[in-house]
């Protein structure tokens, strides 16, 4: 069973000033992020759906420390296309590192911090992502996030989450152990690994939020994704492509 009180936070989500634990933890999930398949999984996404010689418009909620936005504008670039990106975290301190970690470099990424269910959107997106985050919230807020995405997107969604299983919660606290992460991050870990959603309740939280010809596949370490595309260019989510990799994954 899922195990989720919302008067319990993660250590990273609570108030807190920028610290060099929290630093370090963030630099810890992105090397998680990129060795254990999120990073990859995303330029996989784009090389399927966005083309060359375009600019897109793309919103990053709770970004954490912002790997996947650098991440996304380093691979687009190196494929003829641009990316404008908002990038939105509830907590303050985070956003200031995230800041720090995209420096100069990064000018096309916008840094702000703000509720994930209530900031003032700006724009339109062809492109709104989110990973790694609908486990820090209830089932109903869940829905309401995913409600949210469709919402803010004139084509492509993307969200991505750790995928609970027994299997996932010892691999999880494995990892951190075996790379001798900050006591945060195991910490955080630990907990984000029981919170995650099954497989069939990720499934059920699209669905709840009115999604319809939507993509649902498992991916690398533990993790799954689900994504909407109303582009004629790509296969969005064909319901042949989604049984193909949850076959793969299985």
């Amino acid at each position: 069973m899922r195990v989720f009180d919302c008067h319990e936070t993660e250590q990273m989500d609570g108030p807190q000033p920028v610290s060099p634990e929290l630093e370090e933890t963030l630099r810890e999930l992105e090397m998680l992020n990129g060795r254990f398949g999120g990073h990859g999984y995303v330029r996989r996404f784009l090389r399927r759906h966005l083309r060359p010689g375009r600019t897109y418009r793309v919103l990053d909620l709770a970004t954490g420390g912002g790997d996947f936005p650098r991440v996304m504008v380093d691979w687009a670039q190196q494929h003829g296309m641009s990316l404008v990106v908002d990038a939105i975290d509830a907590n303050g301190a985070i956003v200031e590192l995230a800041r720090r970690f995209a420096g100069d470099r990064y000018p096309e990424i916008e840094f702000e911090q703000g509720d994930i269910l209530t900031f003032p959107a700006r724009h339109d997106y062809d492109l709104v992502h989110c990973s790694l985050s609908m486990h820090h919230f209830s089932s109903s807020d869940a829905v309401a996030i995913l409600s949210r995405c469709a919402r803010l997107s004139k084509d492509l969604v993307l969200v991505t989450d750790l995928r609970r299983s027994l299997f996932t919660r010892v691999a999880v606290h494995v990892a951190n152990t075996f790379f001798r992460h900050q006591p945060m991050t195991v910490h955080d870990g630990d907990a984000s690994a029981r919170r995650a959603f099954s497989y069939r309740e990720f499934r059920l939280l699209a669905k709840g939020a009115g999604w319809t010809n939507f993509g649902h596949e498992r991916f690398a370490f533990c993790r799954q994704a689900l994504w909407m595309s109303n582009s004629k260019c790509g296969d969005g989510g064909s319901t042949n492509h989604t049984k193909e990799h949850e076959k793969r994954w299985l």
